[in-house]
């Protein structure tokens, strides 16, 4: 894990997608200097559906599914504990801040110590695996390796952390224990409890859209449910990374998602373009793949050309009506020239004939 995302931490989810593995995630974060801000807030997230959230401001862990207010009916005295469980994380990291802004040589500013971890479980094969990792001010700073019960220190400022837990080993028996054992089991209740609302799948509608023709083709994908799937841009079926930019996924207002992916066109050439596909891939739905072909692409000139012609059709109307008005004046400008005649008697013979 290279890069430490603090908006995950507010209850987003994270992008990303698996065929049957389901998983269990919690992000703790503690923060110093941090203005607006809760100093701990900790969210759980099944199958990158947050399911629970707390902060140091309500001071108690609530639910964020319906379906998660199930676990009482096995666990009368579940949200009471995990309360409990996140105050106590909570002062951990408000020591921890303090010990680590000591190790940099640091004192005021804006500092967070991140914690990730959790497990995952594929439902098909039964295979399961854990993780947990440290961070701090948005760098790996430690992490547990799960397949030697050791600490995994990148930084110097870490190696202290690392002895002192390498030494603990009934911790890092009861870490193991608990990322192949625990963390699976409460998975497993985790997706049954939340079946109906986890494994509902929306097929989205997927576009090719351009500005201009010197433009990026954007791969446009919306009306898709849940969140947790991917976008790419494929040449010869391999994914590109350069000259790619994926765009975050966005929610509608139905509660389905959207999402983009931009492909720049400066280093595609003509008789390359039928190489590039767009894939969209989403867990229980079959792949969606776009490819890169000028006749499917939805451009702003189309809009634009739209648009005129309706401002002709408006015109053109305008002026038969105002043709039209004119001819009636003219006409109406005659008539009162012209003496009037007495038609009386001929209308009177035509509405009532003689026998």
């Amino acid at each position: 894990m290279n890069t430490w995302i603090f908006v995950v931490l507010l209850g987003s989810g994270l992008q990303g997608a698996a065929a049957v593995t389901h998983s269990l995630k919690y992000f703790h974060t503690g923060s110093s200097g941090v203005p607006n801000f809760p100093e701990f807030v900790a969210v759980g997230l099944v199958d990158d559906v947050e399911i629970d959230h707390y902060d140091s401001n309500t001071r108690r862990d609530e639910p964020k599914q319906d379906w998660m207010k199930k676990v009482t009916q096995d666990l009368p005295q579940y949200w009471e504990t995990e309360t409990e469980k996140r105050l106590g994380h909570q002062q951990v990291f408000k020591v921890s801040i303090e010990t680590l802004k000591q190790r940099f040589n640091q004192t005021g500013g804006v500092h967070i110590f991140q914690q990730m971890y959790g497990c995952e479980w594929d439902e098909k094969t039964g295979s399961t695996n854990g993780f947990m990792q440290f961070g701090y001010d948005g760098e790996d700073f430690i992490a547990f390796d799960l397949q030697t019960a050791t600490w995994i220190a990148p930084k110097p400022q870490a190696v202290i952390t690392k002895h002192k837990l390498d030494k603990d080993k009934a911790l890092s028996a009861s870490f193991k224990n608990y990322l192949t054992q625990i963390c699976p089991d409460w998975v497993k209740k985790y997706v049954d409890y939340g079946r109906s609302s986890l494994l509902t799948t929306e097929r989205p509608s997927v576009s090719l859209l351009q500005k201009t023709p010197s433009s990026p083709v954007s791969c446009h994908a919306t009306g898709f449910y849940p969140e947790r799937a991917t976008l790419s841009w494929r040449k010869d079926g391999e994914e590109l990374h350069e000259d790619v930019e994926l765009g975050e996924i966005l929610p509608n207002h139905d509660g389905t998602f959207q999402m983009s992916a931009e492909l720049k066109l400066s280093s595609v050439t003509p008789e390359d373009w039928s190489r590039y596909t767009c894939v969209f891939q989403l867990s229980g739905v079959e792949d969606i793949i776009k490819n890169l072909d000028k006749a499917d692409i939805r451009t702003n000139e189309e809009k634009n050309m739209t648009v005129i012609i309706a401002v002709v059709v408006v015109v053109l109307a305008l002026v038969l009506i105002a043709a039209a008005a004119v001819v009636f004046v003219v006409r109406k400008k005659k008539e009162a020239k012209c003496p009037p005649s007495d038609n009386s008697s001929e209308a009177s013979e035509k509405l009532n004939p003689q026998p």
